[in-house]
């Protein structure tokens, strides 16, 4: 063939090197079983039921076959296939075979892909032209996991395989040390040396505790959403965390929502259910009392948290849990204030991320799929006028934007935030949602200028999303060395001896609306002095004889290192400015 081929995708690449994995495997293991193998973030992976048992160990070996496999310069050649032509060709691999049968139901049509004469995989496509394309030392298998076939308990549990892979060995390298960097910033690992939360088993997986310092900082992240809606017309609301499941018949999340819990069957009552989301509450609430056109909007706000039933093997510290606080808002709306309350939502999500250190992000404008309508409620114009409005306001603010086809809910679509941290990671936080569709189930009204019943518009939104989300990524963010204004210690007092402790508590008393600690342990000063340092506490005042003579401390800072001498007003102001400022 001629050595000029076309540039490929990094995902091209991606897949191609899934099917060199498999095809690495079945060369080592013949009688392997195989899954799937789809590209994701930063690679790729494969699923295979092995006949023998396989071990970290050995992905060297396999990797080292893979790359002698691409140094072949095997070309990716496509064929259709009829469903009894493909049952035929995999007669072999029973899962590919279920795949076959359940693709020739819908009608869906049949490729193989042949990597040269050594592999061939039941695939759709999206390869490089010939593995010349392929950087061999741009991809690393990186681990093993385990994983249910198709995700379900009932099925067979395979071996996953995960590569990692970039255009470049220099990308892979920079990936890896980010990775590196990545985990010293573990907020499983912060969470528990800095004394912030715990999961125990007793209680169950997904339901996280949390010690004092952990709970002063979510109350602090809490505070600030509260204190920023407030002081622009939101009020707030309590609900409880139970219901019947009537309210979830007319929302439509018993027929649609596949992550509540099951219900609570009580004797001669109704069943009921752990809240997974606080909607028809807000909606039923709102409800009860007669609107006015010129009530509207309504901004109802709610810190509360919800219960879902997430699976076990998805759950990851604070990332993932079952029991999540949301700071939850529905505004009820005339048509006509749409845009207004939208674009106030939108300054106060801008502004809460600069505060918090975030300044890079973008937003998913998450649409229905209309090739999948069963998934949705209410009418096609609505939707067509809800996409179509969101659309609009985020490129009237000229923000980087996306569309995500089949990420909408299934009410209405919404505005996905999308950020990233130091380290160049998204994450998916905020989310504001235009609904159409819930109001009418609900038979939401107002009274009109013209004495008529209108239907308002809902619009749904939070900021954090997840509280306990959200605190993963800020300690992940600053590493837990927090600004002062988020720092669950402020300020470390360390006496040099037992002689200097009455001063350090005579200073502490004078630092009031701080948060201060006093070190009266009975150690070195050294070790105490790294004690602070290890939890990462901004303010460290050393007090000796030279302190208590000057009536004055001596200031250490976490990242600045010695500042010296200060005097407590001095010392005081210079805290106030820096949390005035939020820096």
């Amino acid at each position: 063939m001629s050595d000029k081929l076309p540039q490929a995708s990094l995902d091209e690449i991606r897949h191609s090197l899934a099917h060199l994995l498999a095809a690495a495997v079945l060369q080592k293991y013949p009688d392997t079983k195989l899954g799937i193998g789809p590209v994701i973030d930063n690679g790729f992976y494969y699923d295979f039921l092995f006949s023998q048992p396989v071990t970290e160990d050995d992905l060297k070996d396999l990797q080292k076959d893979m790359r002698k496999l691409a140094h072949r310069h095997l070309d990716f050649t496509g064929e259709k296939l009829t469903a009894e032509g493909a049952k035929k060709m995999f007669k072999d691999q029973p899962f590919k075979v279920e795949l076959i049968e359940e693709f020739s139901k819908d009608g869906k049509e049949l490729t193989a892909y042949h990597t040269g004469d050594v592999f061939t995989d039941l695939c759709r496509g999206g390869h490089v032209t010939n593995t010349k394309q392929i950087d061999p030392e741009s991809f690393k298998l990186s681990r093993l996991a385990g994983a249910y076939w198709r995700g379900s308990e009932k099925n067979p549990m395979l071996t996953r395989i995960y590569g990692l892979a970039f255009a470049s060995k220099k990308e892979l390298e920079a990936y890896e040390k980010m990775m590196e960097e990545a985990k010293k910033r573990d907020h499983r690992k912060l969470g528990k040396d800095l004394g912030l939360f715990t999961i125990i088993d007793e209680i169950g997986p997904g339901l996280p505790l949390f010690y004092p310092k952990g709970t002063i900082l979510r109350r602090l992240v809490e505070n600030y959403i509260t204190d920023l809606q407030e002081k622009r017309g939101y009020v707030p609301i309590w609900i409880p965390h139970i219901t019947k499941g009537k309210l979830y018949e007319i929302s439509g999340h018993l027929q649609k929502y596949d992550a509540m819990y099951p219900p609570m069957q009580l004797p001669d009552e109704d069943a009921y259910y752990l809240k997974p989301m606080n909607c028809p509450h807000f909606m039923m609430l709102y409800n009860t009392l007669p609107h006015s056109y010129r009530e509207l909007p309504i901004r109802y706000t709610s810190t509360t948290t919800n219960y879902r039933y997430e699976k076990s093997g998805e759950l990851t510290g604070l990332t993932r849990v079952r029991a999540l606080t949301q700071d939850d808002c529905h505004v009820f709306t005339r048509p006509d204030q749409i845009e207004a309350e939208i674009n106030l939502m939108l300054d106060m999500i801008n502004e809460a991320y600069t505060t918090f250190g975030f300044s890079d992000f973008w937003v998913r404008i998450s649409t229905h799929d209309p090739e999948n309508k069963e998934k949705y409620i209410g009418d096609k114009t609505i939707w067509a006028e809800s996409e179509a409005a969101l659309e609009k306001l985020i490129k009237n603010r000229g923000w980087k934007h996306e569309i995500g086809v089949g990420e909408a809910a299934f009410y209405g679509p919404k505005l996905d935030f999308i950020l990233k941290d130091v380290l160049g990671r998204e994450w998916q936080l905020s989310t504001i949602q235009l609904d159409m569709n819930l109001p009418k189930r609900f038979n939401l009204e107002y009274t009109d200028a013209d004495g008529t019943k209108k239907q308002p518009v809902v619009i749904h939104r939070a900021i954090l999303g997840s509280t306990e989300r959200f605190l993963a990524i800020l300690i992940e963010h600053f590493g837990g060395a927090f600004p002062l204004w988020l720092a669950p210690v402020q300020v470390a007092v360390i006496p040099v001896s037992e002689k200097h402790i009455d001063y350090a508590r005579e200073i502490a008393k004078k630092l009031p609306g701080f948060r201060v600690q006093i070190a009266e342990e009975n150690e070195t000063l050294g070790k105490k002095i790294r004690g602070a340092e290890m939890q990462k506490i901004p303010y460290v005042l050393v007090v000796g004889d030279k302190e208590i003579e000057q009536n004055a401390v001596n200031v250490r800072h976490y990242k600045e290192g010695v500042l010296g001498t200060l005097s407590l007003d001095q010392l005081s102001a210079k805290l106030r400015e820096e949390i005035e400022k939020k820096g």
